[in-house]
């Protein structure tokens, strides 16, 4: 079946915008994101705040981040200059498939964990909040990196380059493939992440009006005997309602841009044998694209989101980072 000539005009457009987009909207993510990251883990690793059991989750996902936003965004960006070596060369694919899929699965569950530890810390079980600690931390942020890299290593048989009728040239290679990584992307990585961030942000709500009036009268007393131990307990409260602002605002952000993905590529998959046309085929596949390369942006903007939402403990942390830095350049 010939293809229209308004048609054929209306693809050749769509291609054309949506290689601009890759790369100008790629770059940009790239630089701000890996920019970001790097001053998110410089800025966490500070030591009044790298002994928070939070922070350190934090530290994990940036790092991750990192990762992610590398293995996914050097090759869209670098495809509208020269070619793309994952779209041709099988191992390249496959390596970078893994690499990209277990890393931005293992961010998402990194922001759930943290919001898991605030759930910890606000709980009025005092062996519940043991249970926020360094060691669980580090535990945490193991396991999550070994099951993310077992649930993804499919990708090394599944995934295969030179691909055609696919989204990309480096695609899942057959109907049964597409569907396990559609259905472990659309429910691991995104729906099962987003409830959790979604039920432990309101047990922590619940959490914190059920303690409140015990922690004010508790500071009254308090109050009458220390005014230092005041004034402690009120920074660590202050620091810990910021980092679950932080939390708040890294899963709206989270969710707002990968939802649209998941749904896409489920929407894909169960039309797949479903006979389209050319212009049909190009604008699903344009959306797809478009919704791919906008789950990097939560990835690249966690330090932009706690400047923003992590008050004046993140910028307080932000503003002698800079100090340092210039009392550095100075002695030099």
């Amino acid at each position: 079946m010939s293809t229209p000539p308004s048609d054929a005009l209306l693809i050749a457009y769509l291609k054309n915008v949506l290689a601009q987009i890759n790369f100008y909207f790629g770059m940009f993510i790239f630089t701000f994101g890996i920019v970001g990251n790097i001053l998110n883990i410089l800025i966490l690793s500070q030591r009044s705040l790298r002994k928070n059991p939070c922070v350190i989750i934090f530290l994990g996902s940036s790092i991750v981040g990192i990762i992610a936003i590398v293995s996914g965004l050097v090759s869209r960006v670098l495809s509208g200059v020269t070619a793309d070596l994952s779209a041709t060369v099988n191992w390249i694919c496959k390596l970078r498939g893994f690499i990209l899929f277990s890393s931005r699965a293992a961010t998402f569950w990194l922001i759930m964990f943290a919001s898991v530890d605030r759930w910890f810390l606000s709980s009025t079980n005092a062996l519940r909040r043991q249970m926020s600690s360094m060691k669980n931390s580090l535990r945490g942020i193991g396991i999550i990196t070994i099951i993310s890299t077992i649930i993804h290593s499919q990708l090394f048989y599944c995934y295969e380059a030179n691909r055609v009728g696919t989204p990309l040239q480096c695609f899942t290679k057959n109907t049964p493939c597409r569907l396990m990584n559609d259905l472990t992307f659309a429910i691991i990585t995104i729906l099962i992440p987003l409830i959790f961030l979604i039920l432990f942000g309101l047990m922590t709500i619940s959490n914190v009006r059920q303690t409140r009036s015990r922690v004010e009268s508790a500071v009254l007393t308090i109050a009458t005997f220390t005014t230092r131990g005041v004034t402690t307990q009120r920074r660590s409260k202050k620091a810990d309602q910021h980092l679950f602002k932080m939390i708040f605002a890294q899963s709206v952000c989270f969710g707002s841009f990968t939802l649209p993905l998941a749904i896409d590529k489920l929407y894909g998959t169960l039309t797949k044998d479903i006979q389209k046309s050319a212009l049909q085929t190009t604008i699903e596949d344009f959306i797809y694209q478009i919704v791919l390369i906008s789950t990097y942006f939560p990835m690249g903007m966690p330090f932009y989101i706690n400047t923003l939402s992590g008050g004046s403990v993140f910028r307080k942390a932000t503003f002698n980072l800079k100090k340092r830095i210039i009392r550095k350049l100075m002695c030099k």
